[in-house]
């Protein structure tokens, strides 16, 4: 039963910029670089019929390139951090894409996500982190910034099922179309409802 969900990848120049920031933080198990990812839909675990069902759907997904841009660092788990992670600006597009890979899974039947969707690189795991070492950590690299990168493809990732969840496999890859393509695909659909009706 494979662990899924869709991601969008990391090149190797903001790979680099994100792994500038390891270090230095007490109780941090710091992921491997070749598994940074933004998660844009948790799957989880499930039946092989299901997770063909998911590829065969996100088939149809025509959704333009768009750049992405990393800046500034912070924490999930208020109470007890569990996480740091670099932020990724919320853009229209990569929302866009994001809202429209969810509707499709609760469509086939799986639980909406619970959690409000904040793009994030997770840069390592917790575990007794004191929060003044944490706020140490976060407020020395706050001016974290990388070189926006432009989005080209989402991927289906599988992982087992472990603490960190890596090693990561991409299992199929969807291209992101430039807007110029989206555009074309826009006005022919436009074209066949006007001759349908």
């Amino acid at each position: 039963m494979p662990r899924l969900f869709t991601a969008l990848e990391i090149p190797r120049d903001a790979t680099l910029s994100l792994s500038l920031l390891r270090g230095g933080l007490p109780g941090a198990r710091w992921i491997d670089t070749e598994n940074y990812h933004i998660t844009l839909r948790f799957i989880g675990d499930v039946e092989g019929h299901v997770a063909d069902e998911v590829a065969n759907a996100l088939d149809r997904v025509r959704r333009p390139s768009f750049n992405v841009t990393l800046s500034g660092v912070g924490s999930f788990g208020s109470k007890k951090p569990h996480s740091v992670y670099a932020s990724v600006a919320p853009s229209s597009e990569l929302l866009a894409l994001q809202a429209e890979i969810e509707r499709i899974c609760q469509r086939l039947g799986l639980p909406a996500d619970p959690r409000k969707f904040v793009p994030h690189v997770t840069l390592a795991r917790l575990r007794n982190t004191a929060p003044h070492d944490l706020a140490k950590y976060l407020s020395s690299r706050g001016n974290f910034a990388a070189m926006p990168y432009k989005a080209t493809r989402f991927v289906l990732m599988s992982s087992r099922d472990s603490v960190g969840g890596g090693p990561y496999i991409v299992e199929e890859a969807w291209p992101l179309l430039d807007t110029v393509a989206v555009r074309s695909n826009d006005l022919q659909a436009d074209e066949a409802r006007r001759r349908f009706l």
